[in-house]
């Protein structure tokens, strides 16, 4: 059972990933990078799973050299199920096998809730949900025929409250899906794999580029900390799920956000 007792260790070696073969969806840039590189600085071998990103495979020539660790690059559209269960595999054909899949891949828009096409809605249901579910469940099926695995997903702290001012209801949604998700699954699968989630708040990327500075500044008035985070802040808490520090953790959800969720 994925969840058994795991034998005693200091705690440098319950953070190490060296030996483990991790994945991440969106690794090409923003989060996914700055998980990628966490990882690789803990010595995994790392799989970046990109869409857009034309980088990514310069980036994981860098993480070869830079950390001596294999990292290989692999373009895939998440919101194909055939697509992104075909990178999987390959994965796992090229490695050896997948200890941890990070479902990281998401894009975010704003629409007035009365004015959202059906169009502009369902891109982000299909990349933010749909997207995520693929990636989870074509690695489920690998961990299920090895006996062990590990899923991240990537959330928001908009699964639980409402962001204002900007108008997102659908990004909202999906992110609340994306946790009910998680929670599920990690029942569902928990004899062969564990199940987790990260929501992050504010993080400076490229995501929040499209924000004004009146909106910017009005998002900082919200938050307690009175700062956005930089992507490295998320290292420790990806390094953390996908390591055996968490080995009894599935179905939580660990949020990031300065004190943002707390008022």
């Amino acid at each position: 059972m994925v969840l058994s007792k795991p034998n005693d260790a200091p705690v440098p070696k319950l953070f190490d990933l060296s030996g483990k073969v991790v994945a991440i969806t969106g690794g090409g840039g923003g989060i996914g990078l700055a998980v990628a590189t966490a990882y690789a600085e803990a010595g995994a071998q790392v799989a970046i799973l990109y869409r857009t990103t034309t980088t990514a495979p310069g980036t994981a020539e860098t993480f070869t050299s830079k950390y001596q660790t294999q990292c290989r690059a692999y373009r895939a559209d998440v919101t194909i199920q055939t697509e992104i269960a075909a990178a999987i595999d390959a994965v796992v054909k090229d490695f050896g096998k997948l200890d941890v899949i990070v479902a990281n891949a998401g894009i975010c828009s704003e629409h007035a809730g009365d004015e959202y096409t059906p169009e502009e809605f369902q891109e982000i249901m299909d990349v933010n949900v749909n997207g995520a579910f693929y990636t989870a469940q074509a690695a489920a099926r690998v961990f299920k025929r090895q006996g062990f695995g590990n899923v991240v997903f990537t959330a928001s702290v908009s699964a639980i409250l409402v962001n204002t001012p900007q108008r997102q209801a659908a990004y909202n949604a999906s992110k609340a899906g994306v946790l009910q998700l998680a929670k599920s699954l990690a029942v569902e699968w928990v004899d062969f794999c564990r199940v987790n989630c990260v929501s992050p708040g504010y993080i400076q990327t490229q995501i929040m580029e499209y924000a004004s500075k009146d909106m910017l500044d009005k998002w900082l008035a919200q938050i307690p900390a009175r700062r956005f985070a930089s992507p490295y802040e998320l290292k420790g808490v990806y390094l953390f799920c996908a390591s055996d520090a968490s080995s009894y953790m599935t179905g939580s959800n660990l949020v990031v956000d300065g004190g943002f969720t707390l008022p």
